[in-house]
């Protein structure tokens, strides 16, 4: 069974990431700024650290690489 999809991936922004793109890449797949998905994992930092940092981590190393 083939699923429709709509061309559209995840991917790590490099250009306007501040630590390792991660956030800036969610923002850009959402469509949002990303200073409110770094204000959310902060704020996910706080009520479950470990959770959001193991989260972090994967999305560091299995998101591929997007820059200009």
């Amino acid at each position: 069974m083939k699923m429709p999809t709509s061309g559209k991936r995840v991917y790590r922004d490099l250009d306007n990431g501040v630590v390792a793109g991660v956030c800036a890449g969610v923002a850009k797949y959402l469509d949002v700024d990303a200073v409110w998905v770094r204000g959310a994992a902060v704020i996910a930092m706080f009520m479950m650290p470990a959770v959001t940092l193991l989260a972090y981590l994967a999305a560091v190393f299995l998101l591929p690489r997007w820059s200009l």
